[in-house]
């Protein structure tokens, strides 16, 4: 086994990150190594790139990031059973309390003590990942690696749109970013009747499209009004997704709802907003909070690729870990999707 091994690393509160070489973590008892093949970049990765507030709240440097990822397990701790050396699995990112009033009733997304692999403790973005084994997920060896590689954020997608009930749905998705083209996919194989996404990138509305939205709408040249009326929605959206923490854009999709709606929020604003209470309180609108994943959104996830859903669309760059800058710099360009990162030897 090896003692020390390639990572991606967060190495002082600045701009930023390095390729190093650390220690590979030692399974304790109840937990699991695994040696990480695939790995994708995710939104909170830029900003700890970035090392925005959000981060500079989170993450304490030098510390290994990343938290989507895919691979084999290579070694299990004193007490782990049911699973085996050699087997696909990915993770759950939250690790949580176990023993606070939402781990008791099965809303661990909600635990009130959850650390956060790869922006609370050291994480994916390496040859070996160690986790909890109560947070392995084991992965069908069908499935292809570099979809699952970005299964979390997949889940925060399936968690958002699966919220309320979406046969014969109008959906209203505002945010083009990976999470919001995925909800895309989701949402029409679900049932949904029109899908229409909001953004300002023409590329990510092109991804959006891709993916099977009705109209991919860009709000700087665009009236969603008029879009509705060609799609033929009466009455306003039946469900709203709101991917893009912007207070205008919510603002807007609230106008839009019909009365009776619904509205799940995952997009976190860069500070507080305003919200329009009479147009909720007069529409009678539903609006539910959305925080990570649920434990059952892993199965679901499986069984939809499995059932056809293709995601490999929202995949546009890969590349080798060694070249983990170019990965970055495609994120932080806005003309990307899902940018995969190969911790496979060359």
């Amino acid at each position: 086994m090896e003692t020390w091994m390639d990572a991606i690393v967060k190495p002082a509160a600045a701009e930023g990150l390095e390729l190093r070489r650390v220690p590979v973590p030692k399974p304790g008892p109840g937990e699991v190594l695994i040696k990480v093949h695939k790995t994708a970049i995710c939104g909170s990765d830029v900003h700890i790139y970035k090392w925005n507030q959000w981060a500079q709240q989170h993450v304490k440097p030098p510390q290994v990031i990343g938290h989507e990822y895919v691979g084999e397990i290579a070694e299990l701790g004193a007490g782990v059973t049911g699973l085996y050396v050699g087997q696909r699995v990915s993770g759950e990112g939250h690790i949580t309390c176990g023993h606070c009033r939402n781990c008791h009733s099965g809303n661990i997304q909600w635990c009130i003590d959850h650390i956060g692999v790869g922006v609370d403790r050291d994480g994916a973005f390496a040859e070996y990942v160690c986790i909890p084994a109560r947070n392995v997920i084991i992965i069908d060896e069908k499935l292809p690696e570099d979809v699952v590689a970005f299964f979390d954020a997949f889940g925060n997608a399936t968690h958002t749109a699966l919220m309320f009930p979406m046969v014969g749905e109008d959906v209203l998705i505002s945010g083009a970013g990976p999470i919001g083209i995925i909800a895309v996919g989701i949402c029409k194989f679900a049932g949904a009747r029109r899908v229409v996404i909001t953004d300002m990138n023409d590329y990510r509305l092109d991804l959006a499209r891709k993916m099977g939205a009705d109209a991919a709408v860009n709000i700087t040249r665009e009236d969603i009004r008029e879009i509705m009326q060609k799609q033929g929605l009466t009455e306003g959206f039946d469900i709203g997704l709101e991917m893009s923490g912007s207070g205008a854009a919510f603002d807007s999709m609230i106008r839009v709802m019909r009365t009776g709606g619904k509205i799940s929020l995952l997009g976190l604003g860069n500070g507080p907003i305003s919200v329009d209470m009479n147009q909720v309180i007069g529409k009678g609108l539903t609006l539910q909070g959305i925080y990570g994943r649920k434990m059952d959104n892993w199965h679901q996830m499986s069984y939809m690729v499995q059932g056809g859903l293709d995601l490999t669309p929202v995949i546009t760059h890969r590349f080798h870990y060694t070249d983990f800058q170019k990965g970055f710099d495609a994120m932080l360009s806005g003309n990307s999707g899902k940018v995969v990162l190969d911790w496979t030897k060359k």
